[in-house]
């Protein structure tokens, strides 16, 4: 959509929008009255059931995780396991309590959302989606997100606990409490607590006005110009609420801050322990007030800084020490061009359209492009043998397979480094086809994401370094999939060109950080259901190519079988089997 430019164009734009705009909202608030209801349901009584069903089995396997953990010491333990008692009452509690006003927002949400997708510019024929879309969507998608729970529940947080009880490296010391500083711990404590909360308190209520006047200005000159949220339809319905509820956000960031006050007082116990000293401890209750007040200025746009004073709280802190990144630049410099970049005051009013306009990836998309990498490579694997009908079984009958959660998107991300560095690309290159890139500035703006793309850009840079030959990234795929990588040693005999152990153990901690970060994902419980999704589609794979093989039985059916091969064939988004001459294109070089 074309922003309107001069005043007669705005105001035709705004005249004509408004009853499009009330007209779509009614009926979606109508179809979210009809529909909401049911989503609520389902979504409490499901995660109400997971969470009261294996709330038992939690704390007990807690409680005994953290006495087997050999990662805290004993005051440290015989503290949690005091504490303990508090947060796990309190779950139950929380978690229905989320369930029902997540339930309340996304039923209410999803169809008046869905009424305006149904409106967009894309959308050929409007009329008869904008009425029928939105309903069955929105129960399915309750029903995902008791499965997100009832994943996360049963298994990411066993995994969780799991880690808690593995041994410590030779080089790392358990975290403990020292009993000599728990009386100044105490003491700086019950003085951070109060006075953080007074002042932190006191300045977000005398910038509330600030955030309330400047709020309206932008949100009121995004909707005359149909600019920024107001430019996509889809966006519109919540800009609009936002005009209108914008007031119950200021109060609810003055509420946000007053109790986040409460814990940053608690962290001046921890600043105490870490720097052995209660004169940090009192200095971080001052510098902390500070943080804020030039947090509060940076996010309305008001003076930079703070008039407050910042004294030090810790000894070793280098904010005031330039850093060079990888190409040399001084990060404070690249840092304040960055920021410099995103100050509005530096660029006109219509930039913020323009930034609408920059094609910006979504996390989604970064999970299909990942997801669709494993599923690519998973069948080549699987017709080179490093992948067996054996693995997939093992994920299937027992829920888990190292070598397909951890190994299988770990060599993806690889070799998408790999060909990331031989193109010279800023970013990472996620596919050939219309040479599309993944770099910070399009990136999705979530953190999980960025801590998730930005380890991949240096290790891209780190592989670029290396400059590997053809031969040595030929045999990383092997090593990765059937060889530990823990010391060069477990290299040997396995035909690597290189006999340098340096080389090799460059290689190797690159290959154990990507295991690492995938091992990390995978306890995201979105991960888990797609990747339950691709097992499928390597099933399929694997039974196509024993048949072609000329036998079946080499793999061992499971019961449920035909249900895996009917679902994953109702999937829209599977892909056919790799052909030869696809495979023959990849084996030639083409990237993926």
């Amino acid at each position: 959509m074309e922003v309107p430019i001069g005043f007669v164009a705005k105001l035709w734009s705004f005249i004509y929008f408004i009853p499009f705009f009330l007209l779509l909202l009614i009926l979606g608030i109508i179809k979210a009255t009809l529909i909401g209801p049911f989503a609520v349901a389902i979504i409490v009584i499901g995660n109400s059931a997971v969470i009261i069903g294996l709330w038992s089995a939690h704390v007990v396997w807690t409680y005994y995780c953290v006495l087997r953990t050999k990662r805290f010491g004993p005051v440290l333990k015989i503290v949690v396991l005091i504490s303990l008692p508090l947060p796990l009452l309190l779950w139950p509690v929380v978690g229905i309590g989320g369930s029902l006003l997540g339930g309340i927002g996304y039923g209410f949400f999803s169809p008046l959302l869905a009424t305006f997708e149904a409106a967009g510019e894309d959308v050929a024929d409007k009329f008869y989606p904008c009425f029928i879309d939105g309903y069955w969507s929105t129960i399915q998608r309750s029903c995902t997100v008791v499965e997100d729970l009832a994943d996360f529940c049963f298994h990411s947080y066993f995994s969780f606990m799991d880690e808690l009880r593995e041994d410590l490296p030779p080089d790392e010391k358990p975290l403990d409490v020292k009993l000599s500083l728990l009386p100044s711990c105490m003491l700086v404590v019950l003085v951070a607590v109060p006075f953080d909360m007074a002042l932190i308190t006191s300045i977000a209520i005398w910038k509330s006005p600030y955030m309330l006047l400047r709020g309206w200005k932008r949100l009121l000159e995004d909707l005359i110009g149909r600019e920024g949220p107001f430019l996509e339809t889809v966006c519109v319905p919540f800009a609009g609420i936002a005009i209108i509820l914008w007031p119950l956000a200021v109060v609810g960031a003055v509420l946000a801050a007053s109790i986040s006050s409460f814990f940053l007082g608690l962290y001046s116990g921890i600043i105490v322990q870490q720097e052995d000293s209660i004169q940090m401890g009192f200095a971080y209750i001052i510098s902390v007030v500070s943080l804020f007040d030039e947090y509060v200025n940076d996010l309305l746009y008001l003076r930079e800084g703070s008039c407050l004073p910042r004294p030090k709280y810790h000894r070793n802190m280098r904010h005031t020490l330039q850093k060079k990144d990888l190409r040399g630049n001084n990060t404070n410099d690249s840092m304040n061009r960055r920021e410099g970049s995103r100050n509005p005051k530096l660029f006109s009013h219509q930039s913020r359209t323009l930034k609408w306009k920059i094609h910006q990836y979504r996390p989604i998309q970064v999970w299909d492009w990942l997801f669709k990498s494993c599923e690519v490579h998973g069948k080549i694997l699987l017709r080179e043998g490093l992948i067996s009908a054996k693995d997939i079984e093992e994920y299937v009958v027992k829920g888990h397979c190292k070598k397909l959660e951890i190994k299988l998107p770990a060599w993806s991300l690889l070799h998408c480094l790999q060909t990331s560095a031989k193109s010279n690309s800023d970013g990472l290159v996620i596919c050939d086809s219309d040479d599309a890139e993944l770099t910070r500035i399009n990136g999705p703006r979530d953190r999980v994401f960025e801590w998730f793309i930005g380890p991949l850009l240096i290790m891209k840079e780190q592989l670029k370094k290396l400059n590997l030959e053809e031969t040595e990234e030929t045999s990383l795929k092997e090593l990765v999939m059937k060889r530990k990588s823990e010391k060069p040693e477990d290299w040997n005999g396995t035909g690597f060109p290189s006999d340098d152990n340096i080389r090799k153990a460059q290689l190797q901690a690159i290959i154990r950080r990507l295991q690492g970060i995938v091992a990390s994902l995978s306890r995201i419980p979105t991960f888990r259901r797609r990747f339950k999704n691709l097992v499928k589609v390597l099933y399929i794979e694997a039974l196509q190519v024993t048949a072609s093989d000329g036998h079946v039985g080499g793999i061992v059916i499971p019961r449920n079988s035909d249900e895996i091969s009917v679902k994953s064939k109702e999937k829209s988004d599977v892909v056919e089997p790799i052909s030869n001459e696809e495979l023959g294109r990849y084996n030639e070089g083409n990237r993926v």
